[in-house]
This record gives C-alpha cells, sequence and structure tokens, in this order.
C-alpha cells in the first residue's frame, strides 16, 4: 500500500552563515493511510517545524515531502493552499474559531473555499450538520463560540477539520486547553475517527495522551527517531482503563 506521507532526507535552516539555525536535519518518516501517530519532543527540538511542513504551512529547505502521491516540497503559495483545503483538515489548540459565527458557520467555512468542489449552501449546509453530529454537536449548531466550553469549542474545531473529508487530520496540542475530563472526550472522537480509517498526525507534550496513538514519533535535535507500540497491546489497555 502506498504511505500517506513520505518525508525523505528533510531540512529545515532558517538564517544563513553564522546565524543559521538547523531546525530540522536529515528528517525521514513514512506515515500509512490510517495510522494514529503522535510527535513528540522538547522545546526547540524541531517538532513544531515538523508539523509546520506537514502541514504545508511551510516549506522545507532540502529533502521532499509526498502527501498523497503528490510531491508537496517546491508547491506555490496558492497550491500549498489548495492542498491544506482538499487533503488536511487541522485542529489547533486555541481551536480557531470566528467569534461571530456559529457554530455551524464555522463548519462550512472550509467548503467555501473549495476550488474542486462548488458546494451549493445547502450541501455545504447538511455536509456541516452531519459533521457536527459526528462530534455529538447536533443540538448546538446555532451556538456561537462563546456559548460553548472549551471541549464543544474543540468539538466545533474537529467537525470543521471533518467536513471536507480530508485523508489526513494534524492535530496541534489539541487538548493543551482542556480539562481531564474533555481531554478524554476529544480523545474518544480521535479513536472513533482512527477506527473508520481517518489519519491522524498529533504533537503533543502529554505522555498520557500519546499513549493514545498506534505509534509515537520523537524528535530530538532535529531528527526523527520512531518508536512503535503494540497496537494489540493498547487496545487491550483503553479496554481496561489504563489508558485514559
Amino acid at each position: 500500500m502506498q504511505p500517506l506521507i513520505e518525508l525523505h532526507n528533510l531540512e529545515k535552516v532558517y538564517g544563513t552563515g553564522e546565524i543559521a539555525v538547523h531546525a530540522l536535519r536529515d528528517a525521514d518518516l513514512t506515515i500509512q493511510r490510517g495510522e494514529f501517530v503522535a510527535i513528540m519532543g522538547a522545546s526547540g527540538s524541531g517538532k513544531s517545524t515538523l508539523m509546520s511542513i506537514l502541514g504545508g504551512l511551510d516549506q522545507p529547505t532540502a529533502g521532499t515531502y509526498e502527501l498523497d502521491r503528490q510531491h508537496v516540497s517546491g508547491l506555490s503559495r496558492n497550491e500549498l493552499a489548495h492542498v491544506r483545503n482538499e487533503k488536511m483538515g487541522f485542529v489547533f489548540q486555541s481551536f480557531n474559531l470566528l467569534p461571530r459565527l456559529t457554530a455551524l458557520k464555522n463548519v462550512m467555512l472550509p467548503m467555501s473555499y473549495s476550488r474542486e468542489h462548488r458546494f451549493p449552501y445547502e450541501e455545504r449546509e447538511k455536509r456541516a450538520i452531519a459533521a457536527l453530529e459526528t462530534v455529538g454537536l447536533g443540538d448546538r449548531l446555532t451556538h456561537k463560540p462563546s456559548e460553548l466550553s472549551g471541549g464543544q469549542q474543540q468539538r466545533v474545531a474537529i467537525a470543521r477539520a471533518l467536513v471536507m473529508e480530508p485523508p489526513l487530520i494534524l492535530a496541534d496540542e489539541p487538548t493543551g486547553n482542556l480539562d481531564s475530563q474533555s481531554s478524554a472526550e476529544i480523545m474518544a472522537i480521535f479513536h472513533r475517527l482512527h477506527t473508520q480509517g481517518v489519519t491522524i498526525v498529533m504533537v503533543t507534550h502529554a505522555p498520557e495522551i500519546a499513549a493514545h496513538a498506534d505509534r509515537v514519533i520523537r524528535v530530538q535535535d532535529g531528527r526523527t527517531v520512531a518508536e512503535e507500540h503494540d497496537a494489540a497491546r493498547h487496545a487491550e489497555r483503553i479496554m481496561a482503563g489504563e489508558v485514559a
């Protein structure tokens, strides 16, 4: 099976000469379709840079990045925006919802920017409602972010990430602003999406959150080091309540 993500000899250098900073050094990474992967690393390790490149928000200085059989490294800004809209869903720590829009309108936004699919309004509304129902917010369609709890806002953000049915969900510290109960609810949603075949790549600093993933990628000094999880044993741990 063709991997969803392939990075080869990826480098990212900021600045030049004596002030050059090597954020990534010969980083290699392969992520299969349907995997749930966590990325961890100390501050300054390069994990944020790696996530930015995976999300098409930054370009590598050298090396290659292939997403869903498309070479992403070297694309123009407009081409990257198209790839992000069609092939990626983003979930951020700070939710990034527009405060004046309802939950429904926030989830409808990505469909307004699609060049490949020209959704009529009725279709956009139908898909957004279905996405919100998927995350358990079918009764909060007309609520604005200020009228929702932190956990509910993050669920709106997940619905927004899902509405275009992208092959990849990128989650950057998705539980960082949430209490333990809301974090557990968000991770339960990710697990459900994972069982449905969605590929999830999540940055987290919390070992207990990373433990939900099938695999942990540790970034150290700009290089990636993979740690494999035993998926069967991990499923047993979740069922036994060992993983929250």
